[in-house]
């Protein structure tokens, strides 16, 4: 149980950084990150949903706000137009990279805390856990 406590303490600090200094949630914040990495067409939402293990019902409610803020766009999918593709706009870009600076931060924080050589090893067995 300890680690479900300390993945969702992460969140929660990372929440509050994010919103207090860019004013969107690590959840938002993935789901920006996921949409860079798309390609120039974008993202369905049920693709997004998976990339950020969210359900495609809360990615809609996530992506309205950013939408209406200017930070990511949809469209409808070329080849089947029930389907909209999200992407992010150069706002979006520009929020993104702002936003990552705060996670480095964060990351920089962690690792004064824990050693940084701890974090390196925590984060392999993370990796490896993934997988």
């Amino acid at each position: 149980m300890h680690i479900l406590d300390t993945a969702g303490a992460f969140e929660r600090r990372l929440d509050s950084a994010l919103s207090l200094s860019r004013g969107i949630t690590f959840s938002e914040y993935r789901l920006l990150r996921s949409l860079a990495t798309a390609d120039s067409q974008g993202l369905t939402r049920v693709a997004l949903a998976n990339a950020v293990s969210l359900t495609p019902s809360a990615v809609t409610r996530a992506l309205k706000p950013l939408e209406k803020l200017g930070y990511v766009e949809t469209s409808k999918n070329k080849r089947d137009a029930r389907q909209s593709l999200a992407s992010l706009t150069s706002g979006g870009r520009e929020l993104l990279s702002d936003a990552d600076g705060v996670l480095q931060d964060f990351y920089n924080d962690v690792g004064a805390a824990a050693g940084r050589e701890n974090l390196e090893s925590l984060l392999g067995l993370m990796a490896r856990l993934r997988a």
